[in-house]
């Protein structure tokens, strides 16, 4: 089963806020636990994404398109980054993110959602 493994990002991730000496130790860190993931044969791909300050939203209303520049409210509802994995079932996809070391610097939530 496929499954997109999202890191929800934080009011800091949304301000670009990340204190050196945490950003290093959590970036050897996260680096350990993908090299985990390929070695186990799951991680087909994975990348964070900058602020929403950097991004853009396209509403939809019939034939109009409207642009909406970021950021973004409400940064605990948005993604700061991605995995895509190949997993037996949800338990597998649950176990694995149990493994992963926080993502943020503080509190912080990681989703897992499957493909259709």
């Amino acid at each position: 089963m496929r499954v997109m493994v999202f890191v929800k990002s934080t009011e800091d991730g949304e301000k670009g806020l990340s204190p050196q000496p945490w950003t290093s130790e959590m970036m050897a860190a996260m680096g350990r636990f993908n090299d985990e993931l390929r070695a186990a044969g799951i991680l087909d791909i994975c990348d964070g994404l900058q602020p929403s300050a950097h991004g853009k939203r396209v509403a939809f209303d019939g034939t109009r398109r409207t642009v909406i520049d970021g950021p973004f409210a409400h940064p605990t509802e948005l993604v700061a980054g991605f995995w895509i994995w190949n997993v037996k079932d949800m338990e597998e996809a649950v176990a694995w993110v149990k493994r992963c070391p926080n993502p943020m610097p503080g509190p912080s939530e990681i989703e897992i959602r499957p493909f259709y």
